[in-house]
């Protein structure tokens, strides 16, 4: 994807370095950020430096090679990065890929490079496979931030928009802000504006509001881990947004490559959901400054994420097609 008509990733390895774009500084400002070490690179995803599934995935694994490159204890190394963070499951694909592939650090660094790239070609796939359910006029609603920063480059849930944008076709978008981290007010809305997507961010809480007065014509979101049932963990807020579509009448689709299908996981109350700092809720940070905006010793929960139920989900747009729910295992086995 272009910035400012440059062409980047979201995340690659320069030398030794794994180097991805520096998310928490978006939109106000783009910069890079060098990872020196596979510790350094495990701290970019345990602090959201980075995130979304799929470049989740791809950093875990550049770093596992820079674990290699280091000659540092690889099984340590390991558990360091599979521990950043729990629910998505590309992660720990991603590490067993490369301690599987290899045995010197030149093949660590290939397989890193083959999963990166393996991620951006899914994506495109999974951009031909939705594009039909774009039409020309459609208002898309999406949830957090799916987008190319999230998978490498093209994204899931906004692949399909972005291709059809490309092809002619108008598309507008709600831009759900997804709190507590706003991603989808500060991370796809960027997005969007980067590729002149029409859109306009609205509160969480407004979603019924547009669905109900017949302004959203279908719903795609991202996944970090499908169950082999269909059952799909995403942004808090997602379950929310496909009970809303339920009940008035509205598609719900989950976009997500293939690695973040998890057939050893039956249901979606086998996926483990990540408890994030309660601080993420009682401040805000409005231009480097940090703001409480709850009452001091008040306590705050925040769940990461929830799980949607496949009765809920219209179809899951994957690299192989728009697969019903409960079609996972016999497509994927």
């Amino acid at each position: 994807m272009k910035v400012q008509g440059k062409e980047y990733r979201a995340v690659w390895m320069d030398g030794r370095d794994v180097v991805v774009i520096n998310q928490p500084l978006l939109p106000h400002r783009f910069a890079l950020l060098r990872l020196k070490n596979h510790r350094q690179t495990a701290h970019a995803i345990r602090t959201m430096i980075i995130r979304g599934a799929g470049t989740i995935g791809a950093t875990a694994a550049y770093g596992m090679a820079q674990a290699y490159l280091e000659n540092a204890n690889l099984d340590r190394a390991y558990a360091l990065l599979l521990h950043t963070r729990p629910t998505a499951v590309d992660l720990k694909h991603a590490l067993d890929r490369v301690r599987a592939a290899a045995r010197t650090p030149a093949e660590a660094v290939a397989e890193a490079e083959r999963i990166a790239d393996e991620y951006v070609a899914r994506a495109q796939r999974v951009a031909r496979a939705g594009f039909p359910l774009i039409k020309s006029g459609s208002r898309v609603l999406t949830h957090c931030n799916a987008g190319w920063l999230a998978l490498v480059d093209w994204g899931s849930a906004p692949a399909p928009i972005y291709l059809a944008h490309r092809k002619g076709r108008q598309v507008f978008v709600w831009v759900d802000e997804t709190r507590p981290r706003c991603q989808g007010a500060t991370f796809t809305s960027w997005e969007l504006k980067q590729e002149g997507i029409p859109h306009k961010i609205i509160a969480d809480n407004a979603a019924g509001y547009y669905m109900h007065r017949g302004e959203v014509d279908l719903c795609i979101v991202g996944a970090d881990r499908i169950a082999a049932n269909g059952d799909t963990a995403n942004k808090i807020g997602t379950y929310e947004k496909a009970v809303l579509a339920k009940e008035n009448g509205i598609p719900f689709y989950v976009a997500a490559p293939s690695s973040t299908i998890d057939l050893q996981c039956p249901t979606g109350d086998h996926i483990p959901i990540e408890e994030r700092d309660e601080d993420e809720v009682h401040y805000v940070t409005i231009s480097g400054r940090r703001l409480r905006v709850t009452p001091t010793g008040t306590q705050a929960g925040n769940p990461a994420f929830d799980v949607t139920p496949a009765h809920y989900i219209t179809g899951i747009i994957t690299e192989r097609g728009i697969i019903a729910p409960g079609q996972l295992r016999r497509v994927f086995r």
